[in-house]
């Protein structure tokens, strides 16, 4: 049974929580109940939030699956310490109207390399054999 990963899912469920509520918070203040009608803050903060829930579910896969194999404590907390930081520097960068494109290249860097960790780890078990 999964121990490190719940604390991980559940640390970004309450980001996936808040980005939806500024998503809301926009619509009802903007009053745009469908689409982004040219608001670029409003087409930032759905872009953030889609952006999540493109790429977390996966990556949560991906380390459970890791977790279930025994993996090292350590690997797993750093796969979902990557994740939970590269979120955070991501939804933080993109969500800056004068964005610092080196916020979101490092959360897509910590994002892309928690998946791949995790992918390798678990190819590298299928083909060798590995605990």
């Amino acid at each position: 049974m999964p121990t490190i990963v719940p604390f991980y899912a559940s640390l970004l469920a309450g980001l996936y929580i808040v980005l939806a509520v500024r998503v809301i918070r926009m619509r009802r203040k903007e009053r745009i109940a469908i689409g982004d009608r040219g608001n670029a803050r409003l087409q930032r903060a759905m872009r953030v939030h889609a952006n999540f829930a493109e790429y977390v579910p996966l990556a949560l896969i991906l380390l459970t699956f890791v977790e279930w194999q025994g993996s090292s404590p350590l690997f797993v907390h750093g796969l979902g310490l990557a994740l939970l930081v590269g979120r955070v520097v991501h939804a933080y960068g993109v969500s800056q109207e004068k964005e610092n494109y080196r916020l979101r290249t490092v959360g897509m860097l910590l994002t892309l390399g928690a998946i791949l960790g995790a992918a390798v780890r678990l190819i590298g078990a299928f083909v060798f054999g590995l605990p």
